[in-house]
């Protein structure tokens, strides 16, 4: 290494020790590889094919619409997450964030809520890949093929992932530029060739049944494939550790995945929906897969296996980069001693450079999920929506933590900084995460069992609940002596890494 190139790897070491830390990692993954990883997590194809159908036939075609307004916000909410990040570069995401901003009882609730979506979400992204994995394969449609092909998902995404930062940063590009050349050339095709609805239909709300609400009940219903769309960008500070110079270039990553992620979602979705011939047979369910439909029109039999071959290099990828984040977080947990089973969830291998027992949990736990799935009749539907709102939760406790910290004094000292801005930056954010929080969790199915019309937020309810509890007995935030509230120099106990000084 010439004496150019150690002084940047030198501070960065300086830096991190001065947070408190030593970092295992190698720093491996570029700019791109950092925003390739933000790009697949969010992944535009994952997120539209999963949902498109469900969307459609809730809100008809002005559901794209919520592409535009999630983007908005979550562009917002990034800022937040830009301006903390360039202050603390640690690796984990919303778990160091909530601790340096806050301390380690909101910390520890941030890690705990943040986790489990994480590995719902995983879950949620093989089992939307099932179906068309299955068909790719050949087997029989059915809930048994989907849980076998999503099983066959996680298996892969933990093989690839255990080779190593510089294989998941491959992975992350190969998947990235798969993903945005499939999605212009399948995106302009139908565009091209298929088109059966004029620009017209975006604005149409005629034909849209079942909500007693009148068509906002049903636009606000059909917003599940906005807010499942746009978060991933977080997961570029995850791997802080892993990123030469991250102060300035995970924040630039997170901007560029929101808009160029957003942009791409748009395109699918719009070459998707001017591409459905009927969308009445959708609505009513008459047609219940209309990507296939579509897909099969425009390319036939031989040409949607290919377009499913690159739809699968797009889920595999969004799952590689989920269980990356997801095992960081658990890394980054463990390394304070702020959950069960830490010394095995912060064993690091030296030689491939990951957290191996954090990656096989970020794969075993949505295993049992995806095998639990079948006890459901709405297994996508609600495995998606407990993973939004608990993504949703995280991220906002990190915006709230960073609104607190700023009425406390703090400035945000990093590379990257809002100025005067930061302010009414922070507080659009939160004010748009609780409104999407109450829009995903309202109860829309009056006629269900009333355990199933209130079970996204019952479930949030119930997560929270037993991580309260194991707080409160186990006092897992006790168990460290690593820095907590320093983004506030004169609050209490801030910077100080005294145990004594800690409560």
């Amino acid at each position: 290494m010439s004496a150019e190139e150690r002084a940047p790897a030198d501070d960065e070491v300086a830096r991190l020790e001065a947070l408190g830390y030593t970092s295992e990692f190698k720093r491996e993954m570029s700019l791109m590889a950092n925003f390739s990883l933000g790009f697949t997590y969010l992944s535009p194809v994952v997120a539209t094919y999963t949902l498109f159908a469900l969307a459609l036939a809730t809100g008809g075609p002005p559901m794209i619409w919520w592409l535009v307004i999630v983007g908005i916000g979550q562009f917002l909410v990034a800022l937040v997450f830009g301006e903390v990040v360039s202050q603390f570069p640690v690796a984990g995401g919303v778990y160091p964030w909530a601790r340096r901003l806050w301390g380690r009882r909101w910390a520890w609730m941030t890690g705990w809520v943040y986790l489990i979506a994480l590995l719902v979400t995983i879950a949620g992204v093989v089992y939307g890949a099932g179906p068309y994995l299955a068909l790719l394969l050949e087997f029989s449609p059915g809930t048994g093929s989907t849980i076998t092909c999503a099983l066959i998902m996680l298996a892969v995404a933990l093989a690839l992932n255990m080779l190593g930062t510089r294989i998941l940063a491959m992975a992350a590009t190969i998947g990235f530029v798969a993903e945005l050349v499939g999605a212009l050339i399948v995106g302009g095709w139908l565009l091209l060739t298929e088109r059966h609805q004029n620009l017209s239909a975006l604005f149409d709300t005629e034909g849209v049944t079942g909500h007693s609400g009148g068509y906002l009940s049903a636009f606000l219903a059909a917003a599940i494939i906005g807010v499942y769309q746009y978060y991933g960008f977080e997961a570029c500070g995850d791997v802080a550790e892993e990123v030469p110079d991250p102060t300035r270039v995970i924040p630039r990553a997170m901007r560029m995945t929101i808009y160029v992620g957003g942009a791409a979602s748009i395109l699918v979705c719009l070459s998707l929906l001017l591409a459905v011939p009927d969308f009445g047979a959708v609505i009513s369910g008459e047609d219940p897969d209309p990507v296939i439909s579509v897909l099969n029109s425009a390319f036939g039999v031989a040409g949607t296996k290919f377009v499913l071959l690159v739809v699968m290099i797009s889920f595999l990828s969004c799952t590689l980069s989920l269980m990356a984040a997801a095992s960081r977080l658990m890394y980054s947990y463990a390394r304070d001693e702020m959950i069960f089973a830490s010394h095995l969830l912060r064993h690091f291998d030296h030689k491939r450079h990951v957290p191996p027992y954090s990656m096989i949990i970020a794969a075993s736990v949505p295993a049992i999920i995806v095998l639990g799935s079948v006890l459901s009749t709405k297994a996508l539907t609600s495995i998606v929506s407990f993973a939004i709102l608990g993504i949703y939760l995280g991220f906002q406790m990190v915006v709230f933590s960073a609104l607190r910290a700023r009425l406390k004094g703090w400035e945000p000292s990093g590379t990257f900084t809002l100025g005067r801005w930061g302010m009414p930056v922070t507080v659009a954010a939160l004010t748009y995460g609780v409104l999407t929080m109450i829009n995903i969790a309202w109860p829309r199915t009056p006629d269900a069992a009333w355990y199933d019309n209130y079970l996204v937020a019952l479930s949030a309810v119930v997560g929270v609940g037993i991580g309260a509890i194991y707080m409160v007995i186990a006092k897992p935030y006790m168990r460290s002596n690593a820095r907590w509230g320093d983004a506030v120099p004169d609050d209490s106990g801030g910077g100080t890494t005294s145990v004594s000084a800690m409560e």
